[in-house]
């Protein structure tokens, strides 16, 4: 078989409990080589000399190449002798004890000196001398045998003489042996060696004359060849992906492409893409020792060209990699186009290299002794160091070098990749770095402040660890701040470890007597209180004996800080709502990102959301999300997450889509932080508003049952996996869901219906399996506590669903009522969804002109904000009712009102709130209403896409008017 014009040779053996078939072995693009090798065996039956020579690097294919080459000889009826040549497989001639045994192939004893024949049945084999630099071997010994064994093979029939790793058997032996062969040419003799390829001048081709030669140079496996020999080793076929993974991975050497099947089936991985990319992360076995043992063939240089390459990672310039290795770039060089040869490395653009794949490169880090590794991490570093190279490049190798990490240029470097890598969120990265720089047993000797550095990356993903440091450090912290930042980790960590008691002692012991002192003890009771939403008992047990005041003026940002976690506790609870409300106005209006902690303003701006003005929490956090670059990643993904759930709330579908796809990245289900469980929840809520029930399903199938965790933001999770199942028309897993979602709520004390919709699709999943009871209870309740605290959407949403739970009288009227109070709130989607169900309860009771007339509105609404489903769902009500829509209208700049069109068009020119409000006269509260509802008709996210949308709006021009029904 020939594929892209490349032919090797592969035999294939026993990998996933598949046994070697008996017979004729069975070569994968090999018909060339086989061909001449059968043109030399039919010449030497005729009674011909022939020499030939196998040529190639270590594992292509040279042993089942002269496997072939002896079964062709059998089956011509020529004597067959079979030896290897390898240092490690032999004894030495002349030595004592040294045997020369030689048993014909069909079991006739030849003659041997000293021995008697071998008894029939066992295959020839020849023991060639080994070099040896301390004593040459005598010219008779190997002559005399090779003499013998030819003189008495050919005395009954012509013979093929086969030596595997000639290159390493005694070669002064195989010279005289071709000299002899070049001088008789009556010998029906046909000499094969396979000869590993050098850098050694000595070859078998400067000792024959070019009529008697032969060479054949197997060449790497196609991709077509490759994936024949995993199909036989397999036993099945295997996807296109891994096999162009293996290709690249083995570069089609047929050893390493064996290997690999072994490795993987050794770990038990599935012979895929995936398979190949999770094994890659480690040394796979068998693929890992074979790739060793290339390299171990190679020269010294080769050798530390490798382990130098492997230390500094792929795409290393040659000069860096020379200089590690300690060898001159030319020799280097010559060494990498070495190793490509056999398939280990491959050249990229620039002068630079990298190994043929990950695994590749695992399996010199592997061979590479533990010593060895450290010595060259420690002068990788400094090398790139002294280079000017990047301090993330020169932090990756300090770590593995522990004595070159704590010299102070190593330190210092470490602790500045430390603090970037705490703003990245990767803070595990962090520890690792800071780590090096500390020995174990001696944080005593080391530096307070580096120690302190420690303990705070340590609190976020080893808190004990994170408390023992930073508990150990923080009377020895020279400066108050650094001590007061240590102490405000500290106290964060216990509460998250549920210590509250503990924390508490340290805030009591806070000196209050001066300005600074109270500012400090502010902060620090600020921290408490956040720190303590990531641990349910700690949260109920710290709420048992915190005060929750909000009298304070919020003059300081300390003041501000406290009442921000007190407003967003209050309002989660439902209590002390005028004086919650009036405290985070406070904070926002007068914090700023730059005084402020951006986790402080949040905060209050949560406190908002959850008090029914999504619209002003939204502007909050896209000041801090656009202001925020110093902020830490997992602190950006939280805002992201939050401004998701605001844009939800309002109905900007696509604004909450694009937010939960930033703040979840590349996280997989199953590691999500509990900063970005919330965006989870909110993708799922959205992408069930646009009707992608299938996406929906999808994302909740790569969070596993173990990730579900006691933390609040989980419960919200749930809340969307409930009305997930509703929307798959599975009410009784829904009501498992969405109770036990209402479970822990209670649990947390989030007892505001404004703060979660949980209840609303709990009530919706109990009319569903038929108990309209208890979603009449669950609607009766929120519109109780909606009421009394004057939260509109809660409100709308609870009548709602009350007229859904009740019977037909009365329904009507409920509907109009929460039509009228959502229609003053800005939740742009609750009011179309209730203008469908009202459309719904009119069509019901006969009232099918009023009933056409409000089902337009909804689904006109509904397809301006982008929710499918609900669009849909009206689409089908108007139908009934007799209505023929042709096209719904389509919202945009047509639709502004004069005054949101001049604060647009200022906003998109590149004026300020405050420019704008003075040159309309208006305040800024004013056109800070007037561009969010800009923003929510257009479907934008913020200013900077305000400019475009307005462009595109004087630019298109409307193909037909809009349809009407009939």
């Amino acid at each position: 078989m020939h594929g892209a014009g490349r032919r090797v040779t592969i035999t294939t053996s026993g990998v996933q409990g598949q046994k070697l078939p008996a017979g004729r072995t069975r070569l994968v693009e090999r018909e060339r080589e086989i061909a001449v090798l059968r043109t030399l065996v039919r010449r030497t039956a005729a009674g011909r000399t022939g020499l030939v020579v196998v040529k190639g690097p270590a594992g292509i294919g040279r042993t089942a190449l002269l496997g072939a080459l002896a079964e062709e000889a059998g089956r011509r009826g020529l004597r067959v002798v079979r030896t290897a040549g390898a240092r490690e497989r032999m004894l030495r001639f002349g030595s004592p004890g040294a045997p020369t045994d030689t048993t014909a192939h069909d079991g006739r004893a030849m003659a041997t000196p000293g021995r008697r024949p071998s008894p029939p049945g066992r295959r020839a084999r020849v023991l060639l001398a080994s070099p040896d630099t301390t004593a040459a071997p005598p010219l008779d010994g190997p002559l005399l045998t090779h003499r013998q064994v030819m003189g008495c093979a050919v005395a009954t029939r012509p013979t093929l003489l086969s030596v595997d790793d000639a290159d390493r058997a005694d070669l002064e032996s195989i010279r005289a042996l071709v000299r002899l062969m070049r001088t008789r040419q009556d010998l029906p003799v046909l000499l094969a060696l396979g000869w590993r390829d050098g850098e050694e001048p000595i070859a078998p081709m400067e000792w024959a004359t070019r009529s008697m030669l032969e060479v054949i140079r197997p060449r790497p496996l196609s991709g077509q060849g490759a994936a024949t020999v995993v199909h036989r080793l397999a036993g099945t076929a295997v996807e296109a992906r891994f096999q162009a993974d293996c290709l690249t991975a083995t570069s089609g050497v047929p050893s390493l492409v064996t290997g690999l099947v072994a490795g993987l089936d050794e770990l038990r991985l599935p012979l895929t893409g995936a398979g190949l990319e999770a094994a890659s992360a480690g040394d796979i076995p068998v693929f890992g020792a074979r790739v060793r043992c290339l390299l171990h063939g190679q020269s010294p240089v080769a050798m530390r060209a490798a382990q130098a390459m492997a230390v500094l990672g792929d795409g290393t310039d040659t000069t860096t990699a020379a200089g590690l290795a300690r060898v001159e770039t030319t020799a280097f060089t010559r060494s990498l186009h070495r190793l490509e040869t056999i398939g280990l490395v491959r050249a990229l653009a620039g002068d630079t290299w990298s190994f043929a794949h990950p695994a590749v490169r695992n399996a010199v880090l592997t061979g590479t002794p533990a010593g060895t590794r450290r010595d060259l991490h420690g002068r990788a570093a400094r090398l790139l160091h002294d280079s000017g190279a990047p301090a993330d490049a020169i932090a990756v190798h300090l770590p593995a070098s522990p004595a070159v990490a704590r010299e102070p240029w190593a330190t210092a470097l470490l602790r500045e990749e430390a603090r970037t890598a705490l703003l990245r969120g990767a803070a595990e990265h962090a520890v690792r770095l800071l780590r090096s720089c500390v020995p174990p047993g001696r944080e005593d000797s080391c530096d307070p402040v580096l120690v302190m550095e420690l303990g705070i990356a340590e609190s976020r993903v080893d808190a004990e660890s994170g408390i023992g440091h930073l508990t150990s450090v923080l009377d020895r912290l020279p400066d108050p701040d650094l001590r007061l930042t240590a102490l405000s980790t500290l106290v964060g960590a216990l509460t998250r470890t549920g210590r509250t008691g503990r924390a508490a002692q340290l805030l009591a012991a806070q000196d209050t007597g001066s300005p600074s002192g109270r500012a400090r003890l502010q902060l620090l009771e600020a921290d408490m209180l956040l720190a303590a939403t990531d641990n349910r008992e700690a949260y109920t047990g710290l709420l048992e004996r915190a005060s929750l005041r909000l009298d304070l003026p919020g003059t300081t940002p300390a003041e501000r800080a406290l009442l921000a976690g007190r407003a967003f506790i209050a309002v989660s609870r439902a209590e002390h709502l005028p004086q919650a409300l009036s405290a985070a106005d406070r904070v926002l209006r007068n914090g700023t990102p730059i005084t402020d902690s951006p986790v402080s303003l949040a905060a209050a701006a949560t406190a908002l959301a959850y008090a029914d003005r999504p619209a002003d929490a939204a502007h909050v956090y896209r000041q801090l999300l656009e202001g925020a670059d110093a902020v830490p990643d997992h602190l950006r993904a939280g805002l992201l997450a939050l401004d998701a759930e605001a844009a939800q709330r309002l109905g900007r579908i696509d604004q909450a889509l694009r937010s939960t796809v930033q703040a979840l990245g590349s996280t997989p289900g199953a590691r999500v932080t509990h900063h970005q469980t919330l965006a989870l929840a909110v993708r799922l809520h959205a992408l069930l508003d646009r009707g992608d029930v299938v996406a929906a399903d999808a994302l909740a199938g790569t969070v596993p049952p173990d990730a579900i965790d006691d933390a609040w933001q989980w419960s919200e999770y749930l809340a969307a996996r409930g009305r997930l199942r509703l929307a798959q028309d599975d009410p009784v897993a829904a009501v498992a869901d969405l109770t036990e979602c209402g479970r822990r709520q209670e649990l947390w004390q989030r007892t505001n219906p404004a703060a979660s919709p949980w209840w609303y699709w709990a009530g919706h999943a109990h009319l569903a399996v038929g108990d309209p009871a208890e979603a009449g209870r669950l609607a009766t309740r929120a519109v109780d506590l909606a009421h009394s605290a004057d939260f509109p959407v809660a409100l709308g949403t609870a009548l709602e669903l009350l007229a859904s739970a009740g019977g037909e009288r009365g329904r009507l009227q409920i509907l109009e009522d929460a039509e009228s109070v959502l229609a003053q709130s800005g939740a742009a989607l609750s009011l179309a969804r209730t203008r469908v169900a009202l459309g719904r309860a009119l069509l019901r009771a006969g009232h099918v002109g009023p009933a056409r007339k409000v089902l337009r509105r909804g689904w006109d609404e509904s397809h301006a904000l982008g929710a499918h489903a609900l669009h849909d769902e009206a689409h089908g009500l108007l139908l009934s009712a007799g209505a023929r829509p042709r096209r719904a209208t389509s919202r945009g700049a047509g639709e502004l009102t004069r005054s949101e069109k001049q604060v647009a068009r200022l906003a998109a020119a590149g004026r300020t709130n405050r420019q704008i409000a003075e040159a309309l006269f208006v305040t800024r509260r004013t056109v800070e209403l007037h561009l969010t509802s800009v923003y929510r008709k257009l479907g934008l996210s913020g200013r900077k896409e305000l400019r475009s949308a307005l462009a595109r709006s004087r630019g298109a021009t409307d193909p037909a008017p809009t349809g009407r029904e009939r």
